[in-house]
């Protein structure tokens, strides 16, 4: 995997890197007799990345499976746009805290 420091502020930065999920959370689902999983914490570049709040989630078809997404937030603000494929999870971006203003 590749490693770099995301510093710039109000940028979208690009990733597409595989990542494990460490912990999963989960809250009532919208008929709220089930639970709807999300991610609560990742390991990207050996380090590892706890989330503070789950915002969006958005279930897509490709094909003939469907892909999750997730936008989770840090303490700081940043945004993490997640990919479930299946077990495979993937980081596809970060807006830094400065550009969600």
């Amino acid at each position: 995997m590749d490693s770099f420091t995301i510093s710039f502020k109000n940028q979208n930065r690009i990733i597409n890197n595989e990542v494990e999920i460490t912990s999963i959370g989960f809250r009532p689902a919208s008929d709220k007799r089930n639970l709807q999983g999300f991610p609560r914490r990742m390991v990207w570049s050996n380090r590892e990345y706890t989330f503070a709040e789950q915002g969006m989630q958005y279930l897509v078809r490709k094909g003939q499976h469907l892909v999750r997404l997730f936008d989770v937030r840090d303490s700081q603000g940043a945004t993490y746009r997640l990919r479930q494929e299946g077990n495979h999870w993937t980081l596809v971006t970060i807006k830094s805290a400065g550009a969600l203003a």
